[in-house]
């Protein structure tokens, strides 16, 4: 598999069934290095599979797609004057063009119907008055009164709120309802049942900004009624109302009593009632509290970000070892049922009931796929996409090798061998995951996929990968051990991960390098300062170098800070590599976006600094204009060039 091969991953997005459940649209996404650019398109597909799936749209970045409530109408994504996505629509009974159904400066999100069918609810940004009227430098100055004002990928947020609207699609006359207002940010939308409310998640408390609680709140579809259904102690998302409308399931993790995030924690699966107008504080016997329906070993997975409420329960896709398991959750929190399991990933997923049963449509990946379309009903699997197919077809894909490692305490640890063809022994890349978080899995596609990893190993090199305690899919208890030194222990398992691949023979254990991304890149200059007499050379990217500027520059440095590595200062410099800068020998190439929010260039600039200066062999690749997830989803020239630079290092020290 090439660099250039990023063609053949394509990336599926969430599939929308039609109420009947006959036919799904689906979204692709598609590096076209030609073009440098991207192309989203619809298509649209016959369930039973009695048809190849067609293209339904014509514009080249048609997204996130809704059918209306009698399958008449679709609602999507496009770009409108603006350049910025707006929400069109669909006739699906007869010719007829799209057309567009909102006009925001900003754009307009996705479309959520309401259950008769008459309205959408969306979330804009609204920019205060006279904002973003001319050249950016001309703008005026940012007030900034709180700790949370930017986002990666996206820049500012503290002047340009995210509100909630209500529009008739069907009246070209008919303005929008506001129905949110204020500084809060809104989002993850969801109708009741009845239509009669919208829940969705904002953080309204008066320490709003400088922490991480945020709330569900419920308001009718005028912006009447507007009252919070959890009442603080929670990060959450995705609220979604139960078959019958009586309350909302979410999923969320607790936090401390600061409202600082808790590191390593899973997100789970809760349920709130659906309480009347005035009632602002959960009742005396408990009833108006969240309630949690699934365990520690349950985690929503990043691959998916997504539940589904039905009659029987709560469709959850769950981090499994590697796997993205779908499972349907029980009301009253009793064991979940496996739906789609085994050595694959579940991203997007949508459920529709039909007379004879549940359809299932989901977006699966594996260690050989980036994703395809699949649909299940009555317990039979088809796939309607050979994605999967053209890529083992043209990449020449290597074998993943799975292997057991053992941490010094006789913890079991799951890991990874990619190897090239050949007798070796090979040299090896050894590759840490972001996060922490998450987890080295069966996919092609995501942010700790396998595809890297087939591209070096075709290049020659054997890659080690494998998922540390501190990583998710393997229970609470396994992602808390590394709370009380993030770096030290994570470190003592990946080097465990390392010893056991290099024990095979055809691994060369002389020539080994170490990479990562995010909490990688953070591994990888730890390594260098401890551990560098293992390795010939590394390569950090889009790293945490020193906590102490990163909490006071990164998106959310304050609140990522006290949950990965505590409130103590002084620990903050232990736990920095460039603290022990000084102790860094081994050639290091750091990779850096320019727009990166998250990991901040200034990052990368300090520890490329402080090798330099004293003597260490660093170089620095910058991207202009690209953001934290520039090796996923930045211009395919610049995945290009970065695949270049990266084959070239181990090229030279390897």
């Amino acid at each position: 598999m090439l660099p250039a091969d990023i063609e053949l991953l394509p990336v599926l997005g969430r599939p929308a069934l039609s109420p009947d459940g006959r036919h799904v649209v689906f979204e692709v996404t598609r590096p076209v290095v030609a073009e440098d650019d991207y192309t989203t398109e619809l298509l649209i597909a016959d369930t039973t599979g009695a048809s190849a799936p067609r293209r339904l749209t014509q514009g080249p970045y048609d997204g996130c797609a809704a059918f209306s409530p009698d399958g008449r109408f679709l609602a999507f994504q496009r770009p409108g004057a603006h350049g910025r996505p707006q929400i069109h629509l669909l006739p699906l009974d007869g010719p007829g063009e799209a057309y567009p159904v909102t006009d925001h400066p900003m754009g307009a999100g996705a479309p959520v119907w309401s259950p008769d069918g008459t309205r959408i609810a969306y979330t804009s940004r609204i920019p205060e008055p006279g904002r973003y009227q001319g050249p950016a430098e001309a703008e005026r100055p940012r007030r900034i009164t709180t700790l949370l004002y930017q986002m990666d990928g996206f820049g500012y947020t503290v002047d340009r709120p995210r509100h909630v609207f209500v529009t008739d699609p069907f009246d070209p006359n008919a303005p929008a309802v506001q129905v949110t207002e204020g500084p809060a940010d809104h989002m993850d939308l969801a109708w009741s049942p009845a239509g009669d409310l919208l829940a969705f998640v904002c953080a309204r408390h008066e320490e709003a900004g400088d922490d991480s609680r945020n709330d569900i709140w419920a308001a009718a579809p005028d912006g009447t009624g507007l009252r919070p259904l959890t009442h603080g102690g929670m990060y959450l998302f995705t609220p979604r109302f139960s078959a019958d409308g009586s309350a909302v399931v979410f999923v969320g993790s607790e936090l401390d009593k600061f409202n600082h995030s808790c590191a390593t924690a899973t997100y789970g699966l809760w349920t709130v009632p659906v309480t009347a107008p005035g009632v602002r504080a959960p009742a005396a016997d408990g009833s108006s509290a969240p309630r949690r329906l699934t365990d520690g070993s349950h985690h929503l997975s990043f691959a998916s970000q997504m539940i589904w409420p039905t009659a029987d329960g709560v469709y959850f896709a769950g981090d499994r070892r590697g796997e993205v398991n779908l499972v349907l959750v029980p009301y009253d929190g009793g064991a979940p049922t496996p739906v789609i399991t085994g050595p694959r990933q579940v991203g997007g997923f949508a459920v529709t009931a039909t007379p004879d049963g549940p359809v299932i449509a989901a977006v699966v990946a594996a260690a050989d796929s980036a994703g395809d379309l699949l649909v299940l009903r009555s317990g039979t699997e088809r796939v309607l996409t050979s994605y999967g197919a053209e890529l083992r077809e043209r990449g020449s894909l290597l074998p993943m090798r799975e292997f057991t490692a053992t941490a010094p305490d006789g913890y079991p640890l799951q890991g990874w061998v990619v190897r090239p063809e050949g007798p070796g022994p090979h040299p090896v890349v050894f590759q840490v995951k972001g996060g922490p978080f998450t987890q080295w899995g069966y996919t092609l596609n995501g942010p700790a996929a396998f595809d890297e990893a087939q591209v070096y190993a075709s290049a020659g090199y054997a890659v080690v990968l494998g998922n540390p305690r501190g990583c998710s899919g393997y229970g609470a208890e396994h992602g808390a051990h590394v709370r009380d030194d993030l770096p030290g222990k994570s470190a003592v398992d990946l080097l465990a991960l390392l010893d056991a691949a290099l024990a095979q023979p055809e691994l060369d254990a002389t020539r080994v390098g170490v990479m990562g991304g995010s909490f990688g890149g953070y591994m990888a200059a730890w390594f260098n300062a401890h551990h560098g007499d293992r390795f010939k050379a590394m390569i950090g990217e889009r790293g945490l170098y020193a906590i102490d500027s990163y909490a006071a520059t990164s998106d959310d440095g304050v609140d990522l800070v006290v949950a990965l590595y505590g409130s103590d200062r002084a620990d903050w410099a232990r736990q920095s590599p460039l603290t022990h800068v000084d102790s860094m020998a081994t050639p290091m190439l750091i990779i850096q976006s320019e727009e990166d929010r998250h990991c901040p260039q200034e990052q990368a600039q300090r520890l490329f600094t402080e090798l330099r200066v004293r003597g260490v062999p660093a170089e620095m690749l910058l991207f202009p204009g690209e953001g934290h997830d520039m090796s996923r989803s930045g211009l395919p020239s610049h995945r290009l060039a970065r695949f270049e630079a990266v084959l070239e290092w181990w090229g030279r020290h390897l």
